[in-house]
């Protein structure tokens, strides 16, 4: 499967939900975050540093429940920027 590459839009809002889920976690570390999520500390480090820009609908629905954010207040943060 070809995937086509992802729009500079993509990437960043992609990055805007990394720093978003960064921001929620504050303190705590991302071991202790993915562990709770059911991820690898690994595949958070992807998000928040936006090296993976389009995580699954199931992780991300994971990470906010752990972190106590909404999943309609993500969407709505993460939309795109008005010019």
């Amino acid at each position: 499967m070809v995937r086509t590459p992802l729009t500079p839009e993509e990437r960043e809002r992609g990055e805007r939900l990394g720093r978003i889920l960064r921001e929620a976690r504050g303190d705590r570390s991302m071991v202790e975050i993915a562990a709770a999520a059911g991820l690898s500390a690994e595949t958070l480090r992807k998000i928040e540093t936006g090296r993976a820009p389009t995580p699954a609908f199931f992780t991300v629905a994971a990470l906010a429940g752990v972190l106590g954010l909404s999943t309609d207040a993500l969407v709505t943060r993460c939309a795109p920027v008005p010019v």
